[in-house]
């Protein structure tokens, strides 16, 4: 796959991109800043933006004028809109494993001294997360016993519920 560099301001964003990313720029801008710009955005021959709208407009936020760029040429207009959609689409049904999603930003927290801004998670998330309870479920249950305690805190909105009466 060749990369190239190209002007962000001959980047052209697809103008049917169903996509809403504005909440997200400045959470992919923090990690651009951090980590460096390492996806390239994908165009077609015309420059028109295929995949990367959101990491094209956090790095206008952050000043650069040249991003990384492949330019799929071997695409037809049907293969990149149906890429367009599949990018955006399939990281969706990806989950957490909370566990080891804890074990990586706690020793992260260590690394970074606490601040985490630039790994995309904001700071209630971050704090659901540590108060999370990874214990395990008890095993089988022989009756309905109301007092087992079911309440729980979602880690990722911090919406809390529980099942007792």
């Amino acid at each position: 796959m060749k990369i190239e560099q190209a002007r962000t301001d001959s980047l052209i964003p697809y103008a049917r991109n169903p996509r809403r990313n504005q909440s997200a720029i400045s959470k992919v801008a923090a990690s651009i800043k951090e980590f460096g710009f390492r996806q390239p955005i994908v165009v077609d021959g015309s420059y028109v933006v295929i995949v990367g709208h959101t990491r094209l407009e956090a790095a206008k936020i952050l000043g650069l004028t040249k991003v990384p760029v492949h330019v799929a040429v071997d695409m037809t207009p049907a293969q990149a809109k149906a890429y367009r959609l599949a990018d955006n689409r399939t990281g969706e049904d990806a989950t957490w494993d909370l566990e080891l999603l804890t074990l990586e930003i706690d020793d992260l927290r260590d690394h970074f001294g606490g601040d985490l801004s630039s790994i995309g998670f904001d700071e209630i998330e971050l704090e659901n997360l540590s108060n999370s309870e990874t214990d395990e479920a008890p095993g089988d249950f022989d009756e309905y016993d109301e007092n087992i305690e079911t309440a729980h805190t979602c880690p990722k909105c911090g919406y809390s519920w529980s099942g007792n009466t």
